[in-house]
């Protein structure tokens, strides 16, 4: 007895070591109800043109709030270089919640019943929220002023959008949920900024995809919270320099991870570290 006992107490360990370290999977992320809404595109052939701000600004004056700012409204930077890629979209003023819904997916149908021409039947495509597509309050909501309030509207990248979508068309209904996303690897943490003013650009969620709050930890600190500055651009008015770095992200579903020590005391500002740990 005693002897099957011990044998029984590494396994019990193991067991409990993996009960706490996995995702909660009851918890996971669930898709939405499908919901009608139109597509554009922007960008180019290549999608370049997402990630330079100054595109975006001839649709409306009230974009230059971003304007000295790369990589779109998230503030994601260059999307080939942070895995983004092409598959990607410009939220409207309805979906992108003052930069709240940063990094959630959506999968995207063209509304084939609604409009046959343009559509291409049976396509889907997911893509990430890395961007907002402004309201142009000179044009008229169904000619031109496509992401005006409460238009639920994705100016998605051209090669995500041909996914879906026959390119002479322009403009197509499609019906779309959020889904969960799907990322290779853990979370990453760009810090940038300066002394007294971490600004932490967050990447690669899974999951839910979009952050409800962020804290941060030093090596002599307890953990200060953090507040969205703009998009995926958390900030901390601390002076951690020279310190190891943790954070805790709560994503909007409520689940919570730790990233003890990703960042190390030698870290400088411009670097991005990138952890184990995802959603």
């Amino acid at each position: 007895m005693a002897k099957a006992m011990a044998m029984a107490f590494p396994l019990l360990c193991a067991l409990l070591c993996i009960s706490l370290q996995a995702p909660n999977v009851a918890n996971a992320f669930t898709a939405s109800a499908w919901t009608k809404g139109h597509a554009t595109f922007y960008g180019g052939s290549d999608a370049s043109g997402t990630m330079d701000v100054t595109y975006r600004l001839i649709l409306s004056s009230f974009y230059q709030t971003y304007s000295n700012v790369a990589g779109g409204a998230c503030g994601y930077g260059n999307l080939y270089s942070t895995k983004y890629g092409t598959r990607t979209a410009a939220l409207s003023t309805a979906l992108f919640n003052d930069g709240a819904s940063c990094g959630e997916c959506y999968k995207i149908i063209c509304d084939y019943k609604t409009d046959p021409r343009w559509c291409i039947k049976g396509r889907s495509i997911t893509i990430t929220a890395t961007n907002f597509c402004p309201p142009n309050f000179a044009q008229a909501n169904d000619n031109g002023g496509w992401c005006n309030p409460p238009l639920k509207h994705f100016d998605m990248a051209q090669p995500a959008w041909e996914k879906i979508g026959i390119y002479r068309g322009g403009i197509i209904p499609v019906i779309y949920q959020r889904v969960p996303c799907k990322k290779h690897g853990g979370v990453r943490f760009q810090v940038n900024g300066r002394d007294y003013f971490e600004l932490v650009t967050i990447t690669n969620v899974a999951g839910a995809g979009s952050i409800r709050s962020v804290s941060i930890k030093g090596s002599k600190t307890g953990w200060l919270p953090m507040s969205r500055n703009w998009g995926a651009n958390w900030q901390s008015n601390s002076y951690l320099n020279g310190q190891t770095m943790s954070f805790q992200i709560t994503t909007t579903d409520g689940e919570m991870r730790t990233f003890n020590n990703i960042v190390p005391a030698n870290w400088g500002f411009g670097q991005t570290f990138s952890s184990r740990v995802q959603f």
